[in-house]
C-alpha cells in the first residue's frame, strides 16, 4: 500500500552544506526503500513530502523526528494514495529563493515558505504548483 506523508520542520544548521547533505543522503538511501518525494527548503525551514510502502514511510518519519539535524518537526499530511505524485524524484529540490513570490502569494499571507501557518492541503497544493511549473531541481 502506497501513502504520502508531508511534514514541516526547522533546520538546526542551515548552511548550504548541511542542506545538501540531507539531499544526498536522502537521494542515496531512497531508492533502495522505494522512496520517493520532494524537498522545499526556505528561510530554515523544510517542508517535504515523501511517498512510498507504509512501513518505509513510517519508518523513515520515525528516523526524521529523531534526526538532529531537524527541530520542531511537524506532521502536515498523511494519505493512502493510488499512485505517486513525485515519482520521477528520489527527492527533489526546491529552493525557495528562486521562486517566483507570486507563487507563493497564492498560498499564504506572505510571500515566504511557512508550513507552520497553512494547512497540510495548502502544503501539498503549493508543492503540487511548484513541481507543474518546473520549480524542482535534481530529478535524480
Amino acid at each position: 500500500m502506497l501513502v504520502r506523508l508531508l511534514y514541516a520542520s526547522r533546520a538546526v544548521d542551515t548552511s548550504t552544506e548541511a542542506i545538501e547533505a540531507i539531499l544526498l543522503q536522502s537521494r542515496q538511501a531512497n531508492p533502495a526503500c522505494g522512496i520517493t518525494g520532494i524537498l522545499c527548503y526556505g528561510g530554515g525551514i523544510f517542508l517535504q513530502a515523501i511517498e512510498g510502502g507504509r512501513l518505509a514511510i513510517s519508518d523513515l518519519y520515525g528516523h526524521i523526528q529523531k534526526d538532529p539535524r531537524h527541530k520542531e518537526v511537524v506532521l502536515l499530511h498523511y494519505e493512502e494514495i493510488s499512485e505517486r505524485r513525485f515519482g520521477g524524484w528520489t527527492m527533489g529540490q526546491v529552493n525557495v529563493s528562486r521562486i517566483n513570490a507570486s507563487i507563493l502569494l497564492k498560498y499564504a499571507e506572505r510571500p515566504e515558505l511557512d508550513p507552520y501557518a497553512v494547512s497540510g492541503k495548502v502544503s501539498l497544493a503549493l508543492l503540487e504548483e511548484l513541481m507543474a511549473t518546473a520549480s524542482i531541481m535534481g530529478r535524480a
